[in-house]
């Protein structure tokens, strides 16, 4: 690229910047970026984008609108993960490169948004410049993370099914005194869940296909590592220790 060529696209990146800095951190960046041809039914705005700490830890997930916002405001940079290396690029070095990667057709593995003058690829990972907490080494217990952890399977008849005719089953019923706990509480069609009725398994003669543990990290992280564009996100996720909190 020319020195004409990126002075002009320095220009272009900075004139983004100064548009958001009226914004608030948590907003979305708003009109300077808008998505396009993402391949997905959400637009490559709202995919998803790991963010590690200042000391290169996995913390949560945010929207690729959110980690724009932060890289305009020089709160993170870019972490690209190219032939086991960690590559670091500002906001700036970034839309450059991804205008020579658009340039040459080396593109195809990412999600793009367009802003005014110029396209930027979606990164797969940031890195916050001023935070160095560890996170949470716990998983919410929640519906989502539940349906996530079984992967939308019920647990008697093993088959698959969408949420909605999906519900949460005490293996142990609260009227035999069983509580809410990840060891306690499956994923299970409506069908399974009115023949198990208030029994335990063994009463009502079903096996569980396995046995119900607590996750040692976010179910939905698990879910997106089996996506072949989040695979860069591997090098950050330890699965025996840390475990990712979504935003």
């Amino acid at each position: 690229m020319s020195r004409r060529a990126r002075g002009r696209k320095a220009q272009q990146t900075k004139s983004a910047k100064k548009a958001m800095d009226a914004a608030p951190a948590d907003q979305p960046p708003g009109r300077p970026l808008v998505g396009v041809g993402s391949g997905d039914h959400a637009t490559a705005l709202d995919s998803k984008v790991l963010v590690l700490n200042k000391l290169y830890v996995a913390v949560r997930v945010i929207s690729a609108r959110r980690a724009f916002s932060m890289l305009f405001r020089d709160l993170a940079e870019v972490i690209h993960v190219e032939d086991g290396q960690y590559l670091n690029y500002d906001f700036e070095s970034w839309a450059e490169i991804s205008a020579l990667r658009r340039e040459l057709g080396e593109g195809g593995e990412h999600d793009w948004v367009r802003a005014v003058q110029f396209e930027i690829a979606v990164p797969r990972v940031i890195r916050l410049l001023g935070y160095d907490r560890l996170p949470r080494q716990t998983v919410k217990l929640n519906r989502r993370n539940l349906f996530a952890r079984d992967r939308n399977q019920c647990q008697y008849c093993g088959n698959h099914f969408p949420t909605s005719e999906l519900s949460i089953d005490h293996v142990h019923p609260r009227s035999q005194g069983g509580g809410d706990s990840w060891t306690n509480l499956v994923c299970a069609c409506v069908r399974c869940n009115a023949r198990k009725g208030g029994r335990t398994p063994g009463q009502a003669k079903m096996d569980l296909i396995r046995k119900p543990v607590q996750p040692k990290r976010n179910p939905m992280i698990a879910v997106r590592l089996g996506q072949q564009k989040y695979e860069s996100w591997k090098a950050f996720l330890d699965n025996a220790y840390w475990s990712v909190e979504l935003r």
